[in-house]
């Protein structure tokens, strides 16, 4: 991120008005004019959305809608039209999009053909029957442009709607998210983790979805461009709800363990490499037919070289991203890809990538901390407990 939001040639969000009326510190990121931080500061932004809730301006990603030619949608539905339309999208990911229930939703890694990490992104199954045949797609701000060609280019029968340029969407994240948006839009108040709905703000239609990048209990909210500034300035009239910027959000996500593309993860790493081989899915496995199936299979047979795993300073020095790591002799083995205070955990929180035979939680290592030695330890991520809302117990 850098401080030039002001450059002519930056894109704006239909919120922008309202950051600067904020008092926001704006930044260019991925080539947006977004809000950094608030005049409270990016420790009170985190505190609030661990504590209460905050409202953030994610306009910035890719919403999409995918869907299979009109001629199959016409003869096509229900089941069957998801099915078709997985047939087509599959192929480009590891998760299991044909096992998604309506209305569910799941994480899930874009990949090159020999494995790497493309990005990593949000699909949905919709709800509606008459929606059967499309998916619902959110993509990361940096690569969208990369991201939807691919799609086109890999899928050519299927119609891809982008959104991003027509809507704005919201994140509303925090142990107050689910009472405050649940008096707006009521059906909102049991949906669990992951799971999407299409509702109706003041006869406005919107894509709600029961998720988030913080670790908290929330929602992310697409709505037209037109009505985003009045729905946000009526979250924010709620007690405990504030505007948060991309700092809180950034140290918000570290702490939950999550991973920031084209930082904790790229082309350059797989899913076993960049931990997270939870998200190829076992029908994807027994199958093998996703992008690099041989490679990544290989390696969650035999282990991968290298693995990206959570540290926990023992002082209060944060290690940053490039700091290197070495082993207690000296020996640089790897490289911190985020790192930063773990403002709720109480603790500096960093996760890097190591060889394997140093990636056991409890390990002993050295981050280089302004060239200086600091002392960390191999911790189990995440760094604080996630709060995510999966139903009522019992």
């Amino acid at each position: 991120m850098t401080n030039t939001a002001s450059h002519a040639t930056l894109k704006t969000t239909p919120l922008t008005g309202l950051h600067q009326s904020l008092g926001a510190t704006m930044v260019d990121f991925a080539g947006y004019s977004m809000p950094l931080q608030y005049p409270g500061g990016i420790v009170g932004e985190h505190m609030q959305v661990r504590e209460k809730a905050g409202l953030f301006d994610v306009s910035h990603m890719g919403p999409c809608l995918l869907g299979l030619p009109k001629a199959m949608r016409d003869s096509l539905e229900g089941d069957e039209a998801h099915q078709a339309i997985c047939a087509l999208f599959e192929p480009l990911v590891c998760g299991d999009l044909a096992g998604l229930k309506p209305g569910e939703m799941r994480y899930t890694l874009l990949l090159a053909d020999d494995g790497g990490i493309l990005d990593d992104l949000m699909v949905a199954r919709p709800l509606d029957d008459d929606a059967q045949g499309w998916l619902y797609i959110v993509v990361n701000a940096a690569t969208k442009d990369a991201d939807f060609q691919r799609i086109l280019d890999k899928c050519p029968d299927a119609e891809l709607r982008r959104l991003d340029d027509q809507a704005a969407l919201l994140a509303l994240q925090g142990p107050a998210a689910r009472r405050v948006l649940s008096q707006i839009l009521p059906e909102t108040a049991d949906m669990t983790f992951m799971t999407v709905q299409r509702l109706f703000l003041d006869g406005t239609p919107c894509i709600v979805t029961c998720s988030g990048y913080t670790g908290e209990d929330g929602y992310e909210i697409l709505i037209g461009s037109e009505h985003a500034e009045p729905f946000a300035k009526r979250l924010l009239e709620h007690d405990g709800v504030a505007a948060i910027g991309l700092g809180a959000r950034d140290s918000l996500r570290l702490e939950a363990g999550l991973c920031l593309y084209g930082h904790d993860m790229d082309e350059t790493k797989t899913p076993v490499e960049a931990s997270l081989t939870w998200a190829v899915s076992k029908q994807r496995r027994e199958k093998a037919d996703f992008p690099g199936a041989g490679k990544i299979l290989q390696q969650i047979a035999d282990g991968a070289s290298m693995r990206r795993v959570g540290f926990r300073l023992l002082d209060k020095a944060p290690a940053r991203e490039g700091a290197q790591i070495a082993t207690r002799t000296g020996e640089v083995i790897g490289i911190i890809t985020s790192g930063g205070h773990g403002h709720f955990a109480g603790f500096p929180v960093a996760m890097g990538y190591v060889p394997r035979t140093y990636a056991a939680v409890g390990t002993e290592l050295d981050i280089l901390v302004r060239n200086k030695p600091r002392a960390a330890v191999v911790t189990r991520m995440p760094f604080v407990q996630q709060n995510y809302y999966r139903g009522k117990e019992g």
